[in-house]
């Protein structure tokens, strides 16, 4: 009797080990010299959200260290604005290049960053904007994330229009989306 109960017990035990082994912490995120790429459907709305579009945004980072990426970021947006006098379909972009510093090396990973590009296209005044962003980037395997952003872009002609821009002419835009590092 007690052999059986020492090789039931010993049976159980090795039944367990595999799923102990596969239930460690993923080891997840990007190293230096690796690269990211992500597809998101983006938002904006106006700094009173009176008006928005949606939109999709690829990027295209490199690791500069374990914890800070540089790259490029292209949106498409596309807005139906109908009003006293306007009532047609419009198309913008922006394209920018930004840089991102993340907090933490576990599979939820914040970050904050900033960008400085260009918007142009139907109903935007082609112009030049800087901005701040935040966000949450979580790991859901050794290499791919799911993405969360969020940016406050104040926009300005020359040099001289930005100082006031930040308080008088931004937008907010909201990015939700899927990357991975390679």
């Amino acid at each position: 009797m007690i052999k059986i109960n020492t090789a039931a017990i010993t049976a159980c035990l090795l039944g367990v080990l595999p799923m102990v082994a596969s239930a460690q912490p993923l080891v997840a995120g990007p190293h230096q010299g690796d690269r990211e790429f992500s597809i998101s459907g983006t938002g904006s709305s106006d700094k009173n959200f009176d008006s928005g579009s949606f939109g999709l945004t690829g990027d295209l980072g490199w690791y500069l260290q374990n914890d800070l990426v540089a790259g490029i970021r292209q949106s498409v947006n596309y807005a139906s604005i109908e009003g006293e006098s306007i009532k047609d379909d419009f198309w913008n972009g922006s394209t920018r290049g930004y840089l991102n510093y993340q907090f933490l090396h576990n599979q939820a990973r914040p970050f904050v960053g900033a960008s400085l590009g260009g918007i142009y296209g139907d109903g935007v005044k082609n112009s030049s904007f800087a901005g701040l962003e935040t966000g949450l980037k979580y790991y859901v395997a050794e290499k791919a994330y799911f993405l969360a952003r969020v940016e406050y872009q104040f926009f300005f002609s020359s040099s001289s229009d930005a100082s006031d821009a930040f308080q008088d002419d931004g937008a907010w835009a909201y990015t939700l989306g899927l990357g991975y590092n390679f």
